[in-house]
Protein backbone atom coordinates (compact mmCIF):
# COMPACT_ATOMS: atom_id res chain seq x y z
CA UNK A 1 0.00 0.00 0.00
CA UNK A 2 1.65 3.31 -0.84
CA UNK A 3 2.58 5.55 1.81
CA UNK A 4 0.75 9.08 1.87
CA UNK A 5 2.52 11.09 3.88
CA UNK A 6 6.29 11.13 4.67
CA UNK A 7 5.73 11.55 8.57
CA UNK A 8 2.74 9.56 8.86
CA UNK A 9 0.35 12.25 9.77
CA UNK A 10 2.17 13.10 13.27
CA UNK A 11 4.81 15.38 14.40
CA UNK A 12 6.38 13.27 16.93
CA UNK A 13 9.71 13.26 14.58
CA UNK A 14 12.02 10.11 16.96
CA UNK A 15 10.59 10.93 20.07
CA UNK A 16 8.90 7.26 20.56
CA UNK A 17 5.44 7.00 21.81
CA UNK A 18 2.73 10.25 22.70
CA UNK A 19 0.41 10.32 24.78
CA UNK A 20 -3.30 10.61 23.64
CA UNK A 21 -5.82 12.77 23.81
CA UNK A 22 -9.73 12.88 23.26
CA UNK A 23 -11.09 14.98 20.13
CA UNK A 24 -13.25 17.68 21.75
CA UNK A 25 -16.53 17.20 19.43
CA UNK A 26 -16.50 13.29 18.57
CA UNK A 27 -14.72 12.00 21.83
CA UNK A 28 -12.11 9.89 19.59
CA UNK A 29 -8.67 9.11 21.20
CA UNK A 30 -6.31 10.66 18.81
CA UNK A 31 -2.56 10.64 19.85
CA UNK A 32 -1.52 14.12 20.98
CA UNK A 33 0.96 14.63 17.81
CA UNK A 34 -1.66 13.99 15.73
CA UNK A 35 -4.37 15.76 16.58
CA UNK A 36 -4.90 19.16 15.70
CA UNK A 37 -4.87 22.06 18.78
CA UNK A 38 -7.44 24.90 18.49
CA UNK A 39 -6.64 27.88 21.08
CA UNK A 40 -9.42 30.74 21.56
CA UNK A 41 -9.43 33.62 23.78
CA UNK A 42 -13.07 34.14 24.91
CA UNK A 43 -14.51 36.79 27.61
CA UNK A 44 -17.95 36.55 29.71
CA UNK A 45 -18.21 39.85 28.60
CA UNK A 46 -20.65 40.64 25.50
CA UNK A 47 -18.28 41.57 22.41
CA UNK A 48 -20.14 45.48 21.94
CA UNK A 49 -20.55 46.04 25.70
CA UNK A 50 -16.63 44.97 25.66
CA UNK A 51 -15.33 47.28 23.02
CA UNK A 52 -17.14 50.24 25.07
CA UNK A 53 -15.52 49.05 28.45
CA UNK A 54 -12.33 49.39 26.78
CA UNK A 55 -12.54 52.30 25.12
CA UNK A 56 -13.32 53.91 28.99
CA UNK A 57 -10.02 51.90 30.42
CA UNK A 58 -10.99 49.23 31.87
CA UNK A 59 -9.50 46.13 32.07
CA UNK A 60 -11.56 42.46 31.01
CA UNK A 61 -10.10 39.29 31.35
CA UNK A 62 -9.97 36.95 28.66
CA UNK A 63 -9.96 32.94 28.98
CA UNK A 64 -7.99 30.40 26.80
CA UNK A 65 -9.26 27.68 25.90
CA UNK A 66 -7.66 24.96 24.32
CA UNK A 67 -9.64 22.06 22.16
CA UNK A 68 -8.06 19.01 20.45
CA UNK A 69 -9.56 17.66 17.52
CA UNK A 70 -9.18 14.87 15.43
CA UNK A 71 -8.30 14.95 11.94
CA UNK A 72 -11.82 14.04 10.64
CA UNK A 73 -13.70 16.75 13.25
CA UNK A 74 -11.11 19.05 11.89
CA UNK A 75 -11.73 18.64 8.32
CA UNK A 76 -15.35 19.18 8.78
CA UNK A 77 -15.30 22.20 10.76
CA UNK A 78 -12.56 24.17 8.27
CA UNK A 79 -9.89 24.06 10.93
CA UNK A 80 -7.77 22.54 8.25
CA UNK A 81 -7.94 21.71 4.46
CA UNK A 82 -7.62 19.04 2.41
CA UNK A 83 -4.73 19.44 -0.03
CA UNK A 84 -4.01 17.69 -3.27
CA UNK A 85 -0.61 15.35 -3.62
CA UNK A 86 1.67 18.16 -4.53
CA UNK A 87 0.45 21.06 -2.15
CA UNK A 88 1.09 17.91 0.86
CA UNK A 89 4.43 17.76 0.44
CA UNK A 90 4.64 21.49 1.60
CA UNK A 91 4.40 23.26 4.71
CA UNK A 92 0.65 22.95 6.70
CA UNK A 93 -1.66 25.61 5.57
CA UNK A 94 -4.87 26.71 7.87
CA UNK A 95 -8.01 27.40 6.16
CA UNK A 96 -9.36 29.86 8.88
CA UNK A 97 -7.73 31.71 12.21
CA UNK A 98 -9.80 30.08 15.52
Amino acid sequence: MPKKRKSGGRSKGGSGRSGMVQCSYCGAQVPRDKAKRVTRYTSLVDRRLLKELQDSGAQIARYRTTKYLCVSCAVHRGVVKVRGKDDRKSEPIRRRRN
